[in-house]
């Protein structure tokens, strides 16, 4: 039987550090969905459209292999995509312990729901203090923000980007 692990996140923008996410798990399950979803509590810089093809092409040059998927997902729980895809994994990155609080009651509703486990991953050390808020800041006042994204993101947060909000 197939392991499929879906790693879900809004992804705004993809950084190194969910690449390494997406690495290791290709790594550990048969299939990976990188799942882009909607957060409405966030306001969103880039288009879902865009993240996913952010995602895809940084995955491509970054020359990660496996049978890994990007897609997006706003009809429903998360877990319905887990199950509709067949799915028993949730894998997420934790950076530190509040996203093990925030993250622990997610992972219990899941299971409860759809007895779909979630895996957490702790980051490489270099990428640990790395997230998706911060590189919209350090871009939004003209940052350099190399050293935290894959090389497709900081050529579209440094050139003509496409600033439509969802």
């Amino acid at each position: 039987m197939s392991k499929i692990a879906v790693v879900p996140g809004s992804f705004d923008p993809v950084t190194l550090g969910h690449l390494d996410v997406i690495a290791r798990a290709a790594n550990v399950f048969d299939e990976v969905h990188v799942l882009v979803v909607h957060n409405p509590g966030k306001t969103a810089l880039l288009p879902i459209s865009r993240r996913v093809e952010l995602i895809e092409q940084s995955i491509s040059d970054a020359g990660i292999r496996g049978d890994i998927r990007v897609a997006s997902w706003s009809m429903g729980l998360l877990v319905d995509y887990c199950t509709d895809v067949g799915a028993g994994v949730i894998v997420k990155g934790i950076r530190s312990q509040l996203d093990v609080a925030y993250e622990t009651p997610m992972a219990i509703v899941n299971r409860d729901l759809a007895r779909v486990e979630t895996v957490f991953m702790l980051p490489d050390p270099k990428n640990g203090h790395v997230s998706s808020s911060l590189v919209r800041q350090v871009a939004s006042l003209g940052g350099d923000v190399s050293p935290y994204v894959p090389v497709a993101v900081k050529d579209y947060l440094q050139g003509d980007m496409d600033t439509t909000i969802e």
